[in-house]
């Protein structure tokens, strides 16, 4: 079959952060987008990350939003300031793929949604992990019937927050940050991935700690306010019926959870952490006593940042839907909201929007390619 040639999309990365390089590599990697510009607000920044990446021109960022060059901005900045700059880019004339979460406020998020729409351009947001061998992999398996009708589901995220390696921590306690809003988008997507648009959902959240002091080395003995909880459980109701539990802390030392389990009429699933895009993968089928390691049925098993990019860019040239976008990201967005809203009001609270399951990537694709 001969498949029809596409001009790889140009891209320019805003933020040149600690995330960024991750981006620049995969330019360099997939074949349907290139990075050839980059700005920051600290200019230096973005002249720095050129001179490591050949082809890449640092700029001013009104610059970068304003070369005709450009067909796609990739948005890495800090989470506060996702919706303001997608805007611009979307002002602009350009696509705009950013970091999760898609913003802050769901009225922010649908209001970015609607000038994409009103524009005539894509929005695509992380997390891409989905996209890797591991859970493309579990969703052949939950599709192709191996654990029945899945029932129930299980995902704990717990950890003592990032204060104590990232050189730049404290976004991660201010609003828009926490462990739902930081990691939550990771499990969530998965898990829409698998099983498709939750329904409704009850949250509890608590903050063991008013404030955090940063023990990495540039800003050692900072000490940051902490703004939101750092502790959320939610119960979250699928459309197809399965019942999950969620768990995101950064108030947990050590623990022994599971990241991920599906749980069907049929049998069990065990995950890998889905902010990989590999991981083992173990099964237990009805009457077992063990659990089976499992093969990746698809490719991308190990880092692969950057492929939800380079799916939205083959799916602007093909016309076709891409995975990581703007409406899915806005489901999780609701979702974590409405988490939140849940634990001030004490009760349930249902979800609007209800996005399609994001399709399957294809089994056999060769590296830098994400359509066939």
């Amino acid at each position: 079959m001969n498949l029809p040639k596409y001009t790889p999309l140009k891209a320019g990365i805003i933020g040149c952060g600690n995330i960024s390089d991750r981006y620049f590599q995969a330019g360099a990697r997939f074949h349907d987008f290139s990075v050839i510009a980059c700005a920051d607000l600290q200019e230096s920044r973005a002249r720095e990350k050129a001179l490591q990446y050949p082809g890449v021109v640092g700029m001013p960022v009104s610059q970068l939003l304003d070369s005709k060059a450009i067909d796609l901005a990739i948005n890495l900045t800090v989470p506060g300031v996702h919706a303001e700059v997608a805007a611009m880019a979307l002002e602009a004339g350009k696509h705009v793929y950013g970091e999760k979460p898609l913003a802050l406020r769901t009225s922010d998020g649908a209001a970015l949604l609607a000038l994409a729409d009103k524009q005539g351009l894509r929005v695509g947001s992380a997390p891409d992990t989905f996209l890797g061998a591991g859970m493309q992999t579990a969703r052949k398996l939950i599709d192709d019937g191996w654990i029945g009708r899945p029932v129930a589901a299980t995902a704990f995220m717990q950890c003592h927050g990032h204060e104590h390696w990232h050189p730049d921590p404290e976004f991660y306690y201010l609003q828009g940050g926490g462990p739902l809003f930081d990691m939550g988008p990771y499990y969530l997507t998965a898990l829409i991935h698998l099983l498709g648009p939750v329904k409704r959902v009850c949250g509890l959240t608590s903050q063991a700690f008013p404030e955090r002091i940063i023990t990495s080395e540039a800003k050692y003995g900072t000490v940051v306010h902490v703004e939101v909880p750092t502790h959320v459980a939610g119960t979250l109701e699928f459309v197809q019926g399965a019942i999950v539990t969620l768990v995101t802390s950064f108030d947990v030392w050590r623990h022994s959870m599971p990241h991920l389990e599906v749980h069907g009429t049929t049998g069990s699933l065990h995950l890998p952490d889905p902010n990989t895009f590999g991981g083992e993968l173990l099964l237990s089928r009805a009457g077992g006593e063990t659990w089976e390691h499992l093969p990746h049925s698809h490719g991308y098993p190990t880092e692969a940042r950057g492929i939800g990019v380079a799916d939205m860019a083959a799916a602007i040239q093909r016309k076709e839907p891409h995975r990581a976008s703007g409406a899915l990201a806005y489901h999780v967005l609701e979702i974590m909201e409405a988490l939140h809203t849940s634990a001030d009001q004490g009760q349930h609270i249902s979800i609007r929007s209800c996005p399609p399951r994001p399709d399957a990537l294809d089994m056999d694709l060769r590296d830098g390619c994400v359509r066939t």
